[in-house]
């Protein structure tokens, strides 16, 4: 694909840059760039967020560098690992969320909280690709394929019998306040992902997943 159909798209590949929305003056533009997994990534990556027996190769994953609003209204540069074959999708979400000011808490690989889902979860941090399995199985989760998110995970929740595992969640077991940061129908967030035919877990029949976009709808 040229780089004018990637601009075109919001794509930008090594330092090419698109803004995001009018290009008004004194708007900050939106950036977005996808890269393969170098060395000293995989290294970080490595026996953390993925392993040998893993259900895709390093190879087939890529590093996006993303810009987001912020929740003090500033803006900031977060980093998400996802499959090849979504990267350009995931770009085009983001560049929708950039100019729709929908903030993002934190958003850095879930290496940098030894892989452990919990964890990256406690800090409110937006990640993708993560080798684990569903929890209680041996089912690969979709984002052991980079086919997953999760947004902002304390202001969306994982709800099963009204319940959440995170305490900072609690408040936002109730979905009928519409606060910074959450996933709604008509929302800005579920807009974004629905535009490239993603599923949410927030339209599950038994619990919600609210933080929970996928390719597949898992």
């Amino acid at each position: 694909m040229s780089r004018a159909s990637l601009a075109a798209l919001g794509i930008v590949v090594a330092l090419l840059v698109v803004p995001a929305g009018s290009g008004a003056p004194g708007q900050s533009a939106f950036r977005g760039t996808i890269s393969r997994i170098d060395a000293a990534q995989a290294k970080r990556m490595t026996g953390v967020s993925w392993r040998p027996g893993c259900p895709v190769h390093l190879r087939d994953l890529r590093l996006l560098r993303l810009t987001h609003r912020t929740f003090r209204g500033g803006v900031g540069i977060g980093r998400l690992i996802v499959h090849r074959d979504v990267a350009r999708d995931v770009v085009s979400v983001f560049r929708r969320l950039y100019a729709a000011g929908f903030p993002i808490r934190r958003m850095v690989p879930v290496d940098a909280y030894g892989g452990s889902d919990f964890r990256s979860i406690e800090a409110d941090n937006t990640s993708a690709f993560n080798c684990r399995y569903v929890d209680g199985t041996t089912r690969w989760s979709e984002h052991a394929y980079g086919r997953a998110l999760d947004v902002n995970p304390i202001e969306n929740p994982y709800v099963s019998g009204g319940r959440t595992s995170h305490a900072k969640s609690v408040p936002y077991l109730d979905r009928t306040r519409r606060r910074p940061g959450m996933a709604f129908e008509g929302g800005a967030l579920v807009r974004a992902f629905d535009v490239i035919g993603w599923g949410w877990g927030g339209r599950w029949s038994s619990v919600k997943d609210y933080q929970h976009f996928s390719a597949s709808g898992r």
